[in-house]
């Protein structure tokens, strides 16, 4: 497409000389803009990503993709309900667990409020997330009727470790003779578990089902049968196979879509909204690219000329500017591309050297439930974003260009 002439003429144009300073200065400038809103623009659409991803694997992981409860009442014949979903297509596993608020509270005068969950010993195995995530006690301990499974965040709040007790108090009391009076039960903490998610990690505990059968006096049957599938963007229609599996069985079944749809609809929104601000950044940076060619071809008016006279088309003055415009974009677009990436790939890192010199909490777990910072390179999105760097340094070298290529030769050189 450019000729070794156009090239050479092009990046002479770009060397700046003396007198010609400014122009080059506002060549630099305009490929620091693009190159940090490329970067920029990768690194926040990276951590969004990232922070979806963590916040959905965290909150399904824990959760559960769908949950199967009573239409009125507690599942009486859960084992039967749990054996029959699990046969549905597309269905990992079927847990018949017991769930209640309480407030927990210490010998050490600590309280909190949580959520209690009574799970099968083995269901709890082979729960990856929690399983995986023991910093202190076993899981082999997690049996009878005293022992509790709590967060480390939790446990930090209640000022208790491994072996010491913790009371659980129940809203729902029970009735006597003189007024509704709170369960309350203290238990001996077996096990620290740490998911990553500071809500998870300061409010759930585990109560082997049993024991939580006769805290929340259940008996025996479950409030809820929690259910795992295979591809969690396909929930609808796994949904749709339990309620035919399930017959003429009064259920309510609530998925994390229905369940999480807000919560997930705004970050969506927030994504869209961060691409489209800082995408002003890179186009800002094109009207500098515009700006100094404008400048460039008014410096280099002479030069055409004198082009133009020896031979030169006008679509070969047209190609030399376009050169010198797009050699500004594309080292832009390219240093921003090689700088988002590396920011990315150790972000964590710089999170905490900032952190370290400026004494203070950049990423706060209360604030935004994650205790790292996550960030996940998305390679469409990038490509998307080098795109559309390219794009727009392109287009903003065509008006210059072809105002260069429109220069009259005869009249430029009266005017010099």
């Amino acid at each position: 497409m450019f000729d070794a002439f156009e090239r050479a003429v092009a990046f002479r144009y770009l060397r700046a000389r003396k007198g010609e300073r400014f122009v080059s200065v506002i060549a630099i400038f305009s490929l620091v803009g693009i190159a940090l809103g490329v970067a920029t623009l990768i690194i926040v659409m990276s951590v969004m990503g990232g922070f979806r991803q963590e916040l959905l694997g965290r909150i399904l992981g824990l959760n559960g993709h769908l949950g199967v409860y009573g239409a009125e009442r507690n599942i009486t014949d859960y084992e039967a309900m749990a054996g029959r979903i699990r046969a549905v297509p597309g269905v990992v596993s079927a847990t018949p667990i017991v769930e209640g608020q309480v407030l927990l509270t210490s010998e050490q005068g600590g309280a909190s409020g949580g959520l209690a969950r009574g799970v099968r010993a083995a269901d709890l195995r082979a729960r990856g997330l929690v399983a995986q995530n023991i910093v202190a006690g076993s899981l082999d301990r997690f049996e009878g009727d005293d022992a509790i499974l709590i967060g480390t965040r939790l446990a930090q709040k209640l000022r208790i470790t491994v072996g010491d007790r913790i009371t659980l108090v129940s809203p729902q009391g029970r009735t006597t003779v003189f007024g509704t009076v709170p369960r309350v039960r203290a238990y001996t903490v077996v096990a620290l578990f740490q998911v990553g998610m500071h809500e998870y990690d300061s409010s759930f505990v585990f109560l082997p089902m049993p024991a939580a059968q006769t805290f929340f006096q259940t008996g025996d049957t479950a409030t809820q049968v929690e259910v795992f599938v295979q591809d969690p963007t396909e929930v609808r229609a796994v949904t749709r196979a339990i309620r035919a599996a399930l017959g003429a069985t009064p259920v309510r079944i609530l998925d994390w879509q229905d369940a999480n749809s807000s919560f997930f609809a705004a970050v969506q929104v927030e994504r869209n909204v961060m691409f489209l601000i800082l995408t002003l950044i890179i186009l800002v940076a094109a009207f500098n690219i515009v700006s100094s060619l404008i400048m460039l071809v008014k410096d280099k008016g002479r030069d055409i000329a004198i082009l133009r006279t020896v031979g030169a088309t006008r679509g070969a003055i047209l190609r030399i500017f376009l050169l010198c415009g797009a050699s500004v974009g594309v080292a832009g677009t390219l240093i921003g591309f090689v700088i988002g990436i590396a920011f990315c790939a150790n972000i964590e890192s710089i999170r905490q050297a900032i952190q370290a010199l400026s004494g203070t909490e950049l990423f706060s777990p209360e604030v935004y439930f994650l205790s790292r910072l996550p960030a996940v390179v998305d390679p469409w999105e990038v490509a998307r974003v080098v795109g559309m760097g390219l794009g727009l340094s392109l287009l903003a070298t065509i008006y210059p260009s072809w105002r260069a290529a429109r220069t009259d030769p005869v009249e430029a050189l009266r005017n010099e």
